[in-house]
């Protein structure tokens, strides 16, 4: 299990439904959608949003899951309706579309290369399905990464899962999530199961992609942060270097786009 977080739930619960209802309203929109993966993320940001009692709509986007993952997103989205009347799901079976766009792109002989250029295709076919959705029900797309992905690692998808319309759990780390999830009472297979991004077709961890855990990098996030200069052991060491080599080589993702600024003489 995560580190213990020292949030309290309870409010930091109130304050982000509020957040996500004021802004709703104020946009004008009828709700949410959101994309349900089986994780604690999006089982968490969903119960957020389904609180707010504006129209939630989960969807389900398959590409060659792992049976695990389906599961436990169908489980949480049965625990969903039958706590709240405001939500409803569909599934998108995005297996075909996948398949399909492999055969009509070339390759190259990196496997690496072309497994994470075709994992991140994953990422933005379910981000274009989210939009249709938005666009079909007059809704917001919400996101689920949470402050360790989307500040700290850029353990995310520029486009894909990084394309959304409004951040509801982003200030949270991820031991926070965790201790919300508990809160909200999710599906303990969800709250023990190892965290995991499914964009390639197996049973591999987010761990196992990043070299490092969420507690390391939460304390990797803080201690560059503060400036600590402290002796570290030689696995603090390596979890700090992980952390500074993704961090700098996600700036992109993090960073708006740069912008090129014609001199006005010129315009």
């Amino acid at each position: 299990m995560p580190k213990k977080s020292t949030i309290d739930a309870e409010k930091v619960n109130i304050h982000i439904v509020k957040w996500l209802k004021d802004y709703a309203l104020n946009a004008k929109v009828n709700g949410f959608v959101i994309g349900i993966s089986g994780g604690v993320d999006s089982a968490v940001t969903s119960m957020l949003c389904a609180q707010t009692g504006l129209r939630l709509v989960c969807v389900e986007m398959p590409i060659h899951q792992d049976q695990k993952q389906v599961t436990r997103a169908r489980t949480h989205i049965t625990q969903l309706k039958e706590r709240f009347t405001n939500v409803e799901s569909f599934e998108s079976d995005l297996t075909d579309v996948f398949d399909t766009f492999q055969k009509n792109v070339p390759t190259t002989d990196n496997d690496a290369q072309v497994n994470l250029a075709f994992a991140n295709a994953r990422a933005r076919l379910r981000m274009t399905t989210l939009y249709y959705y938005a666009g079909l029900h007059g809704l917001l797309v919400a996101g689920t990464g949470n402050k360790v992905e989307d500040f700290g690692v850029g353990f995310f998808t520029k486009y894909g899962d990084g394309g959304v319309d409004l951040s509801p759990i982003a200030d949270l780390m991820k031991s926070d999530i965790y201790a919300l999830g508990a809160y909200l009472q999710v599906d303990s297979s969800i709250l023990n199961a190892a965290p995991t991004d499914g964009l390639f077709g197996d049973d591999r961890t987010d761990e196992d992609q990043l070299g490092a855990s969420y507690d390391e990098f939460e304390w990797a996030m803080q201690y560059a942060a503060s400036g600590g200069q402290q002796a570290l052991t030689d696995r603090q060491a390596e979890v700090l270097a992980i952390y500074k080599r993704l961090h700098a080589a996600n700036l992109h993702k993090m960073n708006p786009i740069p912008v090129c600024i014609v001199p006005n003489e010129y315009l």
